[in-house]
């Protein structure tokens, strides 16, 4: 009953005082297929049996017939949503991951892990960096995933995300470089990250109270109810944070933002701080002025987004 609602976070979930969550989107799935008469074939293999998580995995078909064994390019995706909704098996996500395969000839490994609020930050980095640490163990050919084993080449990694999976991206590469994860990674695409603060980041940022308000609010109420810095949590706060950002693990950053996006200033002050960090690698910014948050998956064929998905292509393809 409506009565029974505890809380409402229009367009992700209802809370209800039995704890029940009702996701309000991304909660359709889409099944694997291994029809070697599709571009793609993918299938989903569990990586945590604690939690019951699994990574789905792309392949292009042709890269099954073995006539070519040639290694991939590898692409770690980190879906978004929030932190609370979507999933790898949602038809947005596999759609895209798929398309990415298809066109740009890589293996791919969607990652599952639990969401809020009924697994609080920072659950959802920990599942990451489980799975990451699970597609590693295979670098040396010798993984439980043959998939992986066979066709993915550790020299040419890419972790890339969007929104809340580009805030996990970019600390998934923090990490890395703090445990010194080898193989190196070659690079990340952080694509619309969800990054905030109590603060704006400068003039230009978002300065309505309402809006900065409702942003503090869902993580700190549904996300991550358990931050002692509540927004400034350096999870969420990289920017303003006094986080150091030289010890990035990895070789590249594409940083994409879009102007019409709540979380464009960030984004841009984010490629800004890890230019100025000390961080040894090349740093490209990638930004459609007439755009919103997320817009290439919400209008997949439109133009411009038909023209950032190239760049992305472009970018895990790097030699």
């Amino acid at each position: 009953m409506e009565s029974d609602l505890v809380s409402e976070h229009p367009p992700f979930i209802r809370i209800y005082k039995d704890g029940r969550v009702e996701r309000l989107t991304g909660t359709e799935t889409i099944p694997t297929s291994l029809d070697k008469t599709n571009d793609v074939v993918s299938k989903d293999v569990q990586y945590s049996r604690e939690h019951n998580l699994s990574v789905r995995l792309f392949l292009p078909h042709k890269a099954t017939a073995g006539t070519n064994s040639k290694k991939l390019p590898l692409l770690i995706y980190i879906h978004g949503g929030a932190w609370i909704i979507e999933s790898p098996f949602s038809p947005t996500y596999h759609n895209y991951v798929a398309d990415v395969v298809t066109s740009a000839n890589c293996l791919a490994v969607s990652i599952q892990y639990r969401r809020a609020p009924e697994h609080p930050v920072p659950a959802s980095y920990e599942d990451s960096w489980s799975a990451v640490e699970w597609i590693f163990s295979h670098s040396d050919g010798s993984g439980p995933e043959d998939w992986i084993n066979e066709h993915a080449d550790f020299g040419r990694v890419f972790i890339g995300g969007d929104s809340a999976g580009a805030n996990m991206t970019h600390h998934m590469a923090m990490r890395a470089g703090k445990e010194k994860l080898d193989p190196k990674i070659k690079g990340i695409a952080v694509v619309h990250p969800a990054f905030w603060g109590t603060d704006p980041v400068d003039e230009h940022d978002v300065q309505d109270r309402e809006m900065r308000s409702g942003i503090a609010q869902l993580w700190e109420k549904v996300v991550s109810p358990n931050s002692v810095n509540g927004t400034d949590d350096p999870l969420f706060n990289v920017v303003g944070s006094d986080s150091d950002l030289s010890g990035l693990g990895c070789e590249m950053v594409l940083v994409a933002v879009a102007g019409k996006d709540v979380f464009v200033r960030q984004g841009l002050a984010y490629a800004a701080k890890l230019k100025k960090s000390g961080w040894k690698g090349d740093v490209e910014v990638v930004e459609e002025e007439e755009e919103g948050h997320v817009f290439h998956l919400q209008n997949p064929h439109s133009e411009n987004a038909s023209k950032f998905f190239e760049r992305f292509v472009k970018f895990i393809t790097t030699p």
